[in-house]
This record gives C-alpha cells, sequence and structure tokens, in this order.
C-alpha cells in the first residue's frame, strides 16, 4: 500500500472515530424525560357508623360564634362568709363544757359551749338584789302614795296646812321615782342574765352560775379552737359555723385580665377529686383595688353546683369566661390535633353506611381550653370530628402506613 492511500485510510478513520465521540458525547448530554409528578394521597379513613359508634366520636361543625377570651388561673375553695360565724367567748371564765365537734350538724340557738364564770354570778346577785329594791320601793310607794291620799282629805276638811299636803305629795312622787327605777334597775339585771344564757331551751345539768354559748345560726362546725377547762378572755374564739353547701371559690387574676373580671362573669373549674368533672360558678365580688406586691386583682365566685360534692380549703384549676366579642369561625379545642408539624381537623362526611374521615390542614389563631380559633382551611358548615379526635387521627395514621 502505497503513501497516498495509506494517508486516506487513516484520515477516513479519524474521521470516523471523531464522528462517534460526538455522538457519545451528544448522547451523554441529552437528559432523561421527566417522570410525571405522583399525587400526594390524601390522609384519609373510612370507619363504618358501628365503628364510630364503638370509639365513641362526637362531632361538632365549624361555625361562626361569639368569642370568649378565657382566662387560667389557680384557685381556692372557700366557705361563704356570708353564711359563716366565728363563735367566741362573751365572758371571762373557764370552759367547762365543750359540747359539740366539727362535723357536728347544729342548730339555731343550740347551746354549744358552757363557761363557768364570775360574770354569771355578779349578774345573778345584781338581780337578786335589784328585785328585792323592787319589792322595798314598791312597798314605799304604796305607803308615800296612802299617805298623800289622806292628806288630801285632811287638807279639804281644813285639818292639814299646804305646806304638809306638799310635803305628802313630794315624797308620793319621790317614792314613786324609786319605784320606776328599781323596776328598770330588775329589767336590766334580768336581761343581763337572759344574755348569758342565751335565747332557747337550757339543757338539764346546767350550773346556774354557768354562761351558754349557742349558735346563732344553723350550720356545720367546722373548726374547733378551745378545749374544756382552758380560761377563756372576752372574744376568744371558740368555734366556727358555717353552711357548708354554700361555698366560694376564690382567685387571683393578672392585671391584664381585669377588663373580663366583672360581676356576673361565668367561671369553670375542676378539683383534684373529681378530675372529669366541670363545676360552675359566678363572679359576686372583684377586689377594689390590685395587690400592690403581685399585682393581681382577687375574684369571689359563688358554687353554682356540685357544692355538696366539694370542701372548704380543696385547690382548683378556675378558668374565667370574659364577655363576648364580635363573632368568629370556631370549633371546640379539643378537636384541634397535631400531625407532622401541622395543625390539622379531622373531617367527618357520610359515605353510604359509612363515614369518611379525612385529616385537613388548617390555621388556628386564638385559643381556650374550650374552643379555638379557624383563620383558615375549612369552611363553616364543616362537620369535624371533636370528642376524641385523637383517635381518629390515629386511624388515619394507620392506614397511611398500611397504605405504605
Amino acid at each position: 500500500m502505497n503513501s497516498p492511500n495509506v494517508a486516506r485510510v487513516l484520515a477516513s478513520l479519524r474521521a470516523l472515530a471523531l464522528g462517534g465521540l460526538l455522538l457519545t458525547g451528544c448522547s451523554a448530554a441529552v437528559p432523561d424525560a421527566p417522570l410525571p409528578a405522583a399525587t400526594a394521597p390524601r390522609d384519609t379513613a373510612v370507619l363504618s357508623a358501628s365503628a364510630m359508634t364503638a370509639a365513641g366520636f362526637t362531632m361538632d361543625t365549624i361555625a361562626m360564634r361569639p368569642w370568649r377570651d378565657v382566662w387560667s388561673v389557680p384557685a381556692r375553695i372557700t366557705l361563704d362568709a356570708a353564711v359563716t360565724q366565728t363563735i367566741g367567748s362573751i365572758v371571762e371564765g373557764r370552759i367547762k363544757d365543750m359540747l359539740v365537734r366539727p362535723g357536728d350538724e347544729v342548730q339555731a340557738g343550740q347551746v354549744l359551749v358552757t363557761i363557768h364564770s364570775h360574770e354569771m354570778t355578779d349578774a345573778r346577785s345584781n338581780l337578786s338584789k335589784a328585785i328585792a329594791a323592787s319589792v322595798e320601793a314598791d312597798a314605799a310607794a304604796q305607803l308615800t302614795a296612802t299617805e298623800a291620799a289622806r292628806a288630801e282629805r285632811l287638807f279639804t276638811a281644813r285639818a292639814l296646812s299646804q305646806a304638809e299636803l306638799e310635803r305628802a305629795r313630794t315624797a308620793a312622787v319621790s317614792t314613786d321615782a324609786m319605784r320606776s327605777s328599781a323596776v328598770a334597775e330588775v329589767t336590766r339585771s334580768r336581761a343581763m342574765v337572759e344574755h348569758l344564757l342565751g335565747d332557747g331551751r337550757i339543757p338539764s345539768g346546767i350550773d346556774p352560775h354557768d354562761v351558754l354559748i349557742r349558735a346563732a345560726t344553723a350550720g356545720t362546725v367546722v373548726s374547733r379552737t378551745a378545749q374544756a377547762g382552758t380560761v377563756v378572755l372576752i372574744g376568744a374564739p371558740l368555734l366556727t359555723v358555717s353552711r357548708i353547701t354554700m361555698l366560694m371559690l376564690v382567685a387571683q387574676l393578672p392585671e391584664r385580665a381585669i377588663g373580663a373580671a366583672t360581676k356576673g362573669a361565668l367561671v369553670r373549674f375542676r378539683v383534684a377529686a373529681y378530675p372529669e368533672r366541670d363545676f360552675t360558678a359566678r363572679v359576686v365580688r372583684v377586689a377594689p383595688a390590685l395587690d400592690t406586691l403581685t399585682r393581681t386583682i382577687e375574684i369571689a365566685a359563688t358554687i353554682a353546683d356540685g357544692a355538696e360534692l366539694l370542701k372548704p380549703e380543696m385547690f382548683a384549676t378556675a378558668e374565667l369566661q370574659g364577655t363576648a366579642s364580635a363573632p368568629t369561625l370556631t370549633v371546640a379545642a379539643a378537636a384541634v390535633q397535631a400531625m407532622d408539624g401541622d395543625t390539622v381537623l379531622v373531617t367527618a362526611s357520610p359515605q353510604g353506611a359509612a363515614f369518611g374521615l379525612e385529616a385537613v390542614k388548617v390555621r388556628i389563631g386564638r385559643r381556650t381550653t374550650q374552643s379555638a380559633e379557624v383563620l383558615d382551611g375549612l369552611p363553616a358548615g364543616t362537620v369535624i370530628i371533636s370528642g376524641r379526635a385523637s383517635i381518629a387521627k390515629a386511624e388515619i395514621l394507620k392506614r397511611r402506613e398500611a397504605g405504605n
């Protein structure tokens, strides 16, 4: 093979090789055709009506409702001061008997405590003296009245002078005044004895020198602060009686909640003894000023229901319902669920004899323990699972995992 032919063959080979390289490069640069985007599956589940009932689901509707701010604060249950009486000693003396104990039911006028006191001795002595003085004054008044009448007759018969008549009249007036004073002293002394005995039946076995402390109103003995045998002074507390079915709820609200602290406002609360039960109360008193240290304001609410189950000094978790504002789209707070970092509501729609559940992402605004404000995601009128919504969410997640 001569050189020109060799050159032509080599040139042809070089051209073929270059063309192959170019084709290879072009094919590498062409991208693969894009795959069609997969449609994200919706988070749904279908449950029969019997399964819905067995799960205990309750449903609610997203609706426009007046919004109420709710302030959650700790609270305590107290006795109602209007029906609570701390009974104290009315004399100085030694306690002879404490006739009741905490928990005892008492009636108005019932003797609760007996106190042996010198004041009763003095009162009875003064009464005896007053009665004796009254008898003496009455006799003197009758005598001078008789003498004055005789003097009138003698003066008429000109057997007595004017001066002697005037002396007889003056004596009669003076002794009559003494009699009135003696009667008043008897009344005062008797009232003192009656005050120390109280108004009501006197039990048997009571010493005449005992002072009786009685219940002013019917109620239950809440506490006893004195013991038999101890010496007490006037005003010393002995025991407390109250109507324990008339209780108050007392709470301290932060300064920013003052707008909601109005008379008549509704308060819902729970106690540890009945964790599943809601109790209600109505605000009846609001403190006129803030506490200078805590910057809180105290409210007192009358417990409206279930007071017979509660005890004074129980602690409670209370929620003060503020005044109603403009209507907004709301659902029950229990319906709002967290799912994969999103906030969702589980909708429920009939599908023949079953129900279709779907977790729908929503945007929630204000929240209380009772309600939540729906800002975006679902329209008014949508039926959602409100009670046991967490179980509905778990059912949807289970179906999602089964599909994977």
